[in-house]
């Protein structure tokens, strides 16, 4: 398969939440238009981080901050570690990634933790995002080289119990993003982008009545990815990777010793600066349309982005609420062995229109867990495809704890 050379193009294949954009400043239907009803998606770099990676959460609509915890929670919220039953375990997930437009691009994690004691946790992450084969050819055509682009993490995390009902937990990760092999782009020389970023997280869970009947409370918060930014090339241009926020509450309840159920909700906002509204006039003749009209400037520092980001963009409180995505799911087991998944996920239109219906399975025997998930396009976007329909998820658990 070819593929020309560039950055920005191999990038695009990863910006999913910019997947269905028109262009920056046009309606939904590609009309001019300005302020809170254009198009304007948030693009960071590494997108891949943002990616869910086991098929528990994929099965329910992309939920998992305050689910129960598993062997995949140091993605979701690390701080779950710590009320984790089990002595030891970890997870196994692999994910055909964008079938819909490219066949050969996938992602790959294993997660795992062990308890230290009953209030103190520890986690790790290697998660492996392949492009495939790229050949690389000039503008002339002539293949000048081929190569396998990819990016990895790895990761760690610390959780610990400061009561009885709640956990803290933060996590780092070494972030690296190789997409040219040190191809040219532009006349310049490209170079793999690398990050160092961390987590902050907590979890909070509590029994409560309702009626006749007991339910587990949970809360969850996760402040992710929190890094330098990344570039690809030697000059000073650098973006921003996902740092995301995600806000989410989760309650489930055993009908009986063989029935039980959770629902589950999770929000999340990415905290990085929204692009502005800039002028399409060349005020001061350099051949950049430079001057913001509205909005603020991105260029900003990491900790100034994370605080802009919550009244930066240029269609006002109303395109900052677009900018916040919400995900629901359910999950029901039977005899602790066999489980049904459902949810759904909704980005708004102006923001990349991801909307997707999504369903799972799964069957434990012993200490192995089997989930499968599959998520079903429900966006109207581009007259209603969407690459990340039909998508798959295959992930093998194994909670050593159990054993006897």
């Amino acid at each position: 398969m070819k593929r020309n050379l560039g950055v920005i193009f191999i990038c695009s294949l990863f910006f999913i939440s910019n997947v269905f954009s028109q262009g920056v400043g046009a309606d939904i239907d590609g009309s001019s238009i300005t302020g809170a009803d254009r198009l304007n998606t948030i693009t960071t770099a590494v997108p891949f981080l943002m990616i869910s990676p086991d098929s528990r959460a994929g099965g329910m609509g992309d939920v998992g901050v305050a689910t129960t915890p598993d062997a995949n929670s140091l993605h979701w919220n690390p701080a779950k570690y710590a009320f984790v039953d089990d002595q030891i375990g970890f997870s196994v997930s692999y994910v055909p990634w964008l079938r819909a437009l490219v066949p050969d691009i996938n992602l790959s994690y294993l997660s795992g933790y062990t308890k230290l004691n009953d209030n103190e946790a520890i986690g790790m992450e290697l998660r492996y995002f392949s492009l495939g084969n790229i050949t690389f050819t000039d503008i002339t055509g002539t293949t000048i080289g081929q190569y396998k682009p990819n990016e990895f993490t790895l990761g760690t995390a610390y959780s610990r119990k400061l009561s009885d009902n709640f956990s803290l937990a933060i996590s780092g990760r070494y972030i690296y993003s190789n997409l040219t092999g040190g191809q040219l782009a532009g006349g310049m020389t490209t170079v793999p982008g690398q990050s160092i970023a961390a987590d902050i997280a907590g979890y909070f869970e509590k029994p409560i009545m309702l009626g006749k009947q007991e339910f587990d409370l949970a809360l969850g918060w996760n402040i992710s990815n929190i890094g330098n930014k990344i570039s690809y090339t030697e000059t000073s241009t650098r973006d921003f990777i996902p740092i995301n926020l995600r806000l989410g509450t989760a309650i489930g309840t055993n009908f009986d010793d063989y029935n039980k159920m959770s629902i589950a909700f999770d929000i999340n906002k990415l905290l990085v600066p929204t692009p502005p509204e800039y002028d399409v006039q060349d005020q001061d003749n350099d051949g950049e349309t430079d001057e913001i009209i509205s909005g603020k400037d991105p260029n900003v520092s990491v900790v100034s982005g994370m605080f802009q980001s919550f009244g930066d963009a240029p269609g006002g409180f109303k395109e900052e609420l677009r900018e916040i995505n919400f995900s629901i799911g359910t999950e029901y087991w039977y005899a602790n062995q066999f489980a049904i998944r459902g949810g759904y996920f909704h980005e708004h239109n102006t923001k990349g229109g991801r909307k997707f219906f999504t369903f799972g399975s799964g069957v434990k025997y012993n200490v192995f867990e089997l989930d499968f998930s599959y998520l079903i396009n429900a966006s109207r976007a581009i007259n209603g495809n969407n690459p990340l329909a039909n998508t798959m998820r295959f992930t093998l658990i194994f909670d050593f704890g159990e054993l006897n």
